[in-house]
């Protein structure tokens, strides 16, 4: 299959890391936690050693955001996450001159909150889709998601040639903060934020000459329990165990392992975060990953769209010469791949 188009957005709420220690150490929140708890949210926020410079929050009133129920937090994701989907499509159909009509399937992966039916509904709606496109929802895969929900766009095209398939990775973050006194919760609130991507596809070689092919993916379940969503309280609670740079950097060092590395220019990488990108940048020696760097930088972890606001920052500063190789990975624990390229 072959990108048309490729578009991200991302609420206007812009939140340095400073301003977000401001905001926690004013609120009620700090109250309640252990002395530990705050000094080491100060650490990272403002250590400078988070690679983080900058999030962007649907959720407005972070002041308060860890003292909502678990009913609020869902029902802004319920608002937010369509609103932040349409606005990406949007922008990717204007880029490729199509109207939402011309649409045969719309693709949407998340993890960050749930609804039924799923957003693909919402968001075709607000878009104006025809009734008869095809709909997926893609929920579960965590971070990683971004490309086996692009895997899917592709089978869709192998059975049908003439289809426009968009594929959107859509999280609100701030609908899933949970804070409490454990070390990698309080990791994750610090470098978590709300984004989404749009990409549309199909089999027309002339809009970028861009294919995607090569996909590829590891399961390691037995590590299930370092990376995941459990439920406390009706909330998302997320687990982040110190073991993931090293297992992440693992599982991404498997996967090029099996690919032909003299056909790789540049690795594209999910930014789940400083430590991660080290991790992988070590396993792998020759490659560096500075478009990961600048979307963990200006963003943070966006979870599933990082990987694709990656992409972007790529493809809007740097001619493709040779293949780019696209990793993410998450929950499951799962890592996934793919190349894009002019092949």
């Amino acid at each position: 299959m072959f990108l048309q188009t490729l578009a991200n957005s991302v609420p206007e709420n812009v939140f340095t890391q400073e301003d977000c220690w401001n905001i926690f150490i004013n609120s009620e929140t700090p109250k309640r936690l252990k002395d530990r708890s705050a000094s080491i949210i100060k650490k990272v926020l403002l250590g400078g050693k988070s690679g983080i410079e900058k999030r962007h929050f649907a959720l407005k009133n972070l002041s308060r955001l860890f003292e909502l129920d678990a009913e609020t937090l869902n029902r802004e994701f319920e608002i937010e996450a369509p609103k932040l989907s349409t606005s990406a499509v949007k922008k990717a159909l204007d880029q490729a001159k199509l109207k939402p009509q011309e649409l045969d399937a719309l693709l949407v992966c998340t993890c960050t909150g749930y609804i039924c039916p799923g957003l693909s509904s919402h968001i075709s709606e607000q878009l104006g889709m025809r009734s008869d496109s095809y709909l997926q929802d893609i929920v579960g895969l965590g971070c990683g998601a971004a490309i086996p929900t692009m895997r899917s766009a592709n089978h869709i095209l192998k059975a049908h040639k003439d289809a426009k398939v968009a594929v959107v990775a859509v999280e609100i973050c701030s609908a899933a903060f949970y804070l409490d006194d454990d070390p990698g919760v309080l990791v994750s609130a610090c470098l978590f934020s709300d984004g989404a991507s749009a990409s549309i596809w199909s089999n027309d070689d002339k809009m970028t000459g861009l294919s995607c092919n090569n996909f590829d993916t590891i399961h390691r379940p037995e590590n299930r329990s370092l990376l995941r969503f459990e439920n406390r309280f009706g909330k998302l609670r997320n687990l982040l165990h110190k073991t993931v740079p090293q297992k992440a950097s693992e599982a991404v060092h498997h996967l090029f392992n099996k690919i032909d590395h003299s056909k790789i220019g540049q690795i594209i990488s999910h930014s789940g975060g400083r430590d991660i990108i080290d991790a992988i940048e070590n396993a792998i020696p020759g490659h560096t990953l500075p478009e990961t760097k600048t979307i963990l930088k200006n963003h943070g972890n966006m979870s599933s769209p990082s990987v694709l606001f990656a992409l972007k920052e790529y493809l809007d500063n740097k001619k493709v010469d040779k293949d780019l190789w696209l990793t993410s990975f998450g929950a499951g624990f799962s890592c996934h791949s793919c190349s894009i390229g002019n092949t």
